[in-house]
């Protein structure tokens, strides 16, 4: 009887407990500190607060301004259509969707006349109302954030890349998405996952809202494979990273954070696995600049 018990358990939410950030079942890593589960969301949107206005500086810092060369390589991994529906979660300044639907623009031109359909116009939804009743997908790209001022930011960059009318802005948290399940062809989620609560809640509700045969694709920093490498960049994190914070953005403690998500964020392997365990398909990950990011994905089938 306590055999059938085990295996009754949701598979996703076992692995969660020995393998993400969780260290017991009522407190979490913030960094390296150990803080009660429902403190960390709140923390970690104050730092985002923080740094919002500050947020494509932040990354250049962090990654020598390699990021945007990942993240224009995961754009090419994504491989766009403009028949799909297509969400981008914890992408609350837009650095992704922009990229995108500008892949979308270089490869189907006609496409930018097609993408949100005219009516309803694409909107802000409130995490307050996603809790009352599940809703549709208004726009066929849709970016979703817990964090007002990171949307802020993002909705701002969309008037000035002429893109506003073609997203729908959603404020929300990753592991409860206000949509119907399965409305999205393709999901991603880049430098968000290791900031939030329950990774696997996040990983299994990409699962929930995809489609049949739709991908799940996260962009993520990773670990290093290389043990001088791994040497150099941790040497360069812990010195360098928090005292530019505090000069550009006067913050030292929430570029502290940053680095330290990154050093307790699962290793890819046990990422990978726990991708499995949320009952995607086909799943793999790549590498980017020796482990320093890695692109995980996976598919619905």
């Amino acid at each position: 009887m306590f055999l059938r018990s085990l295996l009754s358990i949701n598979r996703c939410s076992l692995l969660s407990l020995v393998r993400t950030h969780s260290t017991t079942s009522n407190t979490t890593h913030f960094g390296y500190d150990e803080v009660p589960e429902h403190e960390k969301q709140a923390r970690v949107n104050q730092v985002f607060t923080n740094v919002a206005d500050k947020y494509d500086l932040m990354n250049d810092i962090m990654s020598f301004g390699v990021h945007r060369v990942w993240k224009n390589y995961f754009i090419q991994v994504v491989r766009p259509n403009p028949e799909w529906n297509y969400i981008d979660v914890a992408g609350g300044t837009g650095d992704i969707a922009f990229r995108y639907l500008k892949e979308l623009n270089r490869f189907h031109p006609s496409s930018s006349s097609s993408v949100s359909p005219p009516e309803p116009s694409p909107q802000t939804t409130s995490a307050e109302s996603s809790e009352k009743a599940l809703v549709y997908p208004t726009s066929k790209c849709v970016v979703a954030d817990i964090n007002a001022n990171m949307l802020a930011v993002g909705k701002q960059r969309s008037l000035e890349n002429n893109l506003h009318d073609r997203i729908q802005w959603v404020e929300t948290n990753a592991e409860k998405l206000p949509f119907h399940d399965s409305q999205f062809d393709v999901y991603t989620i880049a430098f968000g996952i290791r900031n939030c609560t329950h990774i696997d809640r996040v990983v299994s509700e990409a699962y929930r809202v995809l489609k049949k045969g739709g991908r799940f694709l996260c962009l993520e920093f990773s670990q290093v494979n290389n043990t001088l490498l791994q040497y150099f960049y941790d040497q360069y994190s812990k010195t360098f990273i928090p005292p530019m914070g505090q000069i550009i953005a006067n913050d030292w403690k929430s570029y502290q954070y940053l680095i330290e998500s990154i050093r307790v964020f699962p290793k890819q392997t046990e990422f990978a696995d726990l991708i499995r365990s949320c009952n995607f398909r086909y799943v793999n990950y790549e590498n980017l600049s020796f482990g320093i990011a890695a692109i995980h994905s996976g598919y619905k089938l």
